[in-house]
């Protein structure tokens, strides 16, 4: 399964370039990301997951630039991995049809009274099965 989010690309979102500037990306995930865990479960009278979690490592390619702040733009969200206490989304993001972007973050969970990671809990677990995607090298 995939998770997609709309997400507003700001006018201060552009550079002096006159495209997207690169962290601006990584803005957009963390948007789509928020509804992935948070807001779209709210919506379905689900119990929002995932508010201890901290992004480890955050990597994004860069495809086909945006020339325009103003648009919607789509990011799908998969998980491509799970650990122990921690798991790897991957994003796409897509404007008019056409890849973007694409990236990829590793999110520890963490116990809020240790300040240390902790293991997935078997809710967290269920969740990310759902979108449990092997990504193949290459593709």
């Amino acid at each position: 399964m995939i998770h997609h989010a709309s997400t507003h690309v700001r006018w201060d979102d552009l550079d002096a370039f006159g495209h997207i500037n690169n962290a601006a990306y990584l803005t957009l995930m963390q948007e789509a990301r928020a509804d992935f865990t948070w807001y779209s479960r709210k919506l379905r009278g689900e119990k929002p997951i995932f508010a201890d979690m901290v992004v480890a490592r955050a990597e994004v390619d860069y495809l086909e630039p945006i020339h325009q702040g103003g648009i919607i733009v789509d990011v799908a969200i998969t998980v491509s991995r799970m650990g122990t206490s921690s798991f790897d989304l991957h994003y796409v993001v897509t404007h008019d049809g056409v890849v973007r972007a694409s990236g990829k973050t590793v999110q520890v969970a963490v116990s809020m009274e240790t300040q240390r990671s902790r293991p997935l809990s078997d809710l967290e677990r269920d969740f990310l099965t759902q979108y449990l995607e092997v990504l193949v090298e290459g593709k």
